[in-house]
């Protein structure tokens, strides 16, 4: 269950001008999927026998429930408002919609809908654990269909037809997932091909997206020419005029079939909602066009999106309310008496609604270039915020994507940044950013494969953001012990040199997540959470562990030696003050009157034994004692127990 497929959420910094906006403004970015998966017998019978440990054990059709129960976990956490369901073809039985509420009938042969399109709950995963794990199957859903006429796929794309239409006819993404190995389902009959490619336009008339996601065995080829040209509808403008390729998932190779699966169905997954839409970007005046923005790699923290009332006999969400009541006489107060205010020189300033909304106008949202700078001069520390990845928008502007394009490709072959001022969102903080381009992700000079191509704004430190840095004094390590590092750094490297945050998700999220899975379907809590942050000790120790122990003698070597310089030094220091006269202060110099001239002190010799008697002299103060001290030509040096003890024993010997 990765944490990468996440929304953005804001920090805790960022402005709060839109924190009442309406969740309707994101209702087009749900997203609503059915399974559509083939129960043939072919898809049913199990994969050859092998001795491989990574070789498949599950048929395709146990993989690819298995696969749908794994992406339920993920959307039910990651997306908790996306739809899905679960839609059988190829089945002897028939079923369509929940018969025993009177919800409709068997109207499609050899279609069983096993999850109706919904926000998945906790039965919905629980029968489907039970299908997956246990093997139980009571209702017979996995028989597959006798005889040779099979299923109509015009019968399926239909029946998707209309449970997108009954239950989610608002969604802005609507996709059908096809998971089969058959690549001719009407061989030879023409009118059963015609009636499914109808049906498939509907489908893409409506909205829908249909994406396969063949399987190929014992060496087999899926022919998408055969049937599913007419069905699946590519883009012929995607990877620079190149229809987007199918990837096939093998089965019996030693590559296991469900890790695949997962795979293609995570690359396929709908776009979060961007961070700011339709941004109008000024070039210069008179030339605008028109980004949207988005934030790909953020921190994910648990968060709460519901409360839930435990007293009943089963769990239920709470709806909650909020009542503002006045302190002293416990009366409900009106949204329309609260003000807001700020206090200033122990004064409330009160303002109004509108009046809070002006103190924060910069002018309106945009991004406006205010001039060009070479990309070496942006230092490495200059990083305060999350960088935005942009995009164009045709929305706005016809023709943004090529002035974005030519300003990406300028920028790269210039080798320079452009600087711009960028408010974001509506009552948004104004930040100056660095439009930076970064290469294309087939490029072996981009350092970051699995980040897209294109613009990026980087946001730059104002004056107050900079701080002054005390440095203290730098020990740099000798050419050998660095030497010594350089085959532990070596052999540590990762493939390319390259890290990829999206492949190590959160632990602390991820066991959050493994505890509301088990409390949801009356699981066993797990014990210990799974952690892919952690070291890989025995690998490391089989690689590097014979170049750290030389490092860490080498390393002990040098800091005795160290040890040894500064105690030396600190000797000499301590000479220097003895052999040092000391300062006369204008107390001692005012005080000489009183002083004996014969020993020259700060202090009569009377007066300084009689002090010794009455145990007086560390009620003196430090710069009086090393005056006296200094007079009678004693070292100075030390804490003020020592200055004392050093005063007494003079007195002790010569008074």
């Amino acid at each position: 269950m990765g944490d990468r497929g996440h929304e953005y959420r804001r920090d805790e910094d960022e402005d709060e001008a839109d924190e009442e906006m309406d969740e309707s403004d994101f209702k087009s970015q749900k997203d609503a999927v059915i399974f559509a998966i083939d129960v043939s017998k072919s898809m049913l019978k199990p994969p050859p026998a092998s001795d491989s440990k990574k070789a498949d054990k599950d048929s395709a059709v146990a993989a690819s429930l298995k696969c749908a129960y794994q992406i339920m976990q993920q959307r039910i956490i990651s997306q908790p408002k996306d739809m899905m369901g679960i839609l059988f073809f190829g089945t002897e039985k028939s079923k369509f919609r929940d018969e025993a509420n009177g919800r409709g009938g068997s109207g499609y042969p050899h279609c069983y809908l096993f999850a109706d399109l919904d926000v998945p709950a906790a039965e919905d995963v629980k029968a489907l654990k039970d299908l997956v794990e246990e093997g139980e199957d009571p209702d017979e859903v996995l028989t597959p269909a006798s005889g040779s006429e099979g299923v109509a796929m015009a019968n399926v794309l239909f029946c998707a037809n209309q449970i997108f239409t009954t239950n989610a006819p608002n969604f802005g993404s609507r996709r059908l997932f096809i998971i089969t190995d058959n690549d001719d389902p009407h061989h030879g009959d023409k009118t059963a091909r015609s009636a499914a490619a109808v049906r498939a336009k509907d489908l893409y008339d409506l909205g829908v997206v249909i994406e396969l996601f063949p399987i190929s065995r014992e060496g087999d080829k899926f022919d998408l020419s055969k049937f599913y040209d007419d069905i699946i509808y590519r883009d012929p403008a995607a990877d620079g005029g190149n229809a987007e390729e199918i990837k096939s998932s093998k089965s019996g190779d030693g590559l296991t079939l469900l890790t695949s699966l997962i795979s293609n169905i995570n690359s396929k997954q709908t776009p979060k909602r961007a961070y700011f839409s339709n941004l109008p970007m000024e070039l210069a005046p008179g030339m605008t066009i028109s980004v949207n923005g988005y934030i790909l790699l953020h921190s994910q923290k648990p968060a709460r999106t519901c409360y839930i009332w435990l007293d009943g006999e089963k769990p239920q969400l709470a709806t909650g309310e909020t009542t503002r009541v006045d302190a002293d006489s416990t009366r409900a107060v009106d949204k329309s008496e609260v003000k807001k205010a700020y206090k200033f020189g122990g004064e409330y300033v009160y303002f109004s609604p509108e009046e809070q909304k002006t103190l924060k106008d910069w002018g309106g949202k945009g991004l406006r270039i205010i001039g060009f700078k070479p990309r070496s001069m942006l230092p490495s520390w200059a990083s305060v915020k999350k960088s935005f990845f942009i995009f164009p928008s045709e929305a706005d502007y016809v023709g943004s994507t090529r002035v974005f394009s030519a300003l990406w490709q300028k920028l790269l072959k210039s080798e320079k940044m452009a600087i711009a001022w960028l408010v974001s969102r509506t009552n948004a903080n104004p930040l100056l950013v660095a439009v930076l381009p970064t290469k294309a992700q087939t490029d072996d000079e981009s350092g970051t494969p699995f980040l897209p191509a294109g613009l990026w704004l980087y946001p730059l430190p104002f004056a107050d953001d900079l701080r002054e840095i005390d440095r203290k004094e730098t020990i740099k390590c000798s050419n050998e012990l660095i030497d010594r590092m350089r085959p532990i750094v070596q052999n540590l490297q990762l493939p390319k040199a390259m890290y990829n945050p999206a492949k190590y998700p959160n632990p602390a999220l991820q066991w959050h997540y493994k505890i509301l899975q088990a409390l949801a379907l009356e699981e066993e809590v797990p014990e210990h959470p799974e952690d892919a942050t952690k070291p890989k000790y025995k690998a490391i120790n089989n690689r590097v562990g014979g170049y750290m122990v030389e490092f860490k003698e080498k390393v002990e070597e040098e800091a005795g030696g160290l040890q040894k310089s500064r105690a030396t030094k600190r000797e000499l220091e301590d000479d220097d003050d003895d052999a040092r006269p000391a300062k006369k202060s204008k107390a001692a110099a005012g005080s000489k009157g009183k002083a004996d001239g014969a020993n020259g002190g700060g202090s009569s010799n009377a007066q300084l034994k009689k002090a010794v008697e009455q145990q007086t002299l560390s009620k003196m103060k430090v710069n009086e004692l090393k005056d006296i001290l200094g007079a009678k030509g004693l070292s100075t040096a030390g804490k003020k127990a020592d200055l004392v003890e050093r005063l007494e024993q003079w007195v002790e010997e010569n008074v």
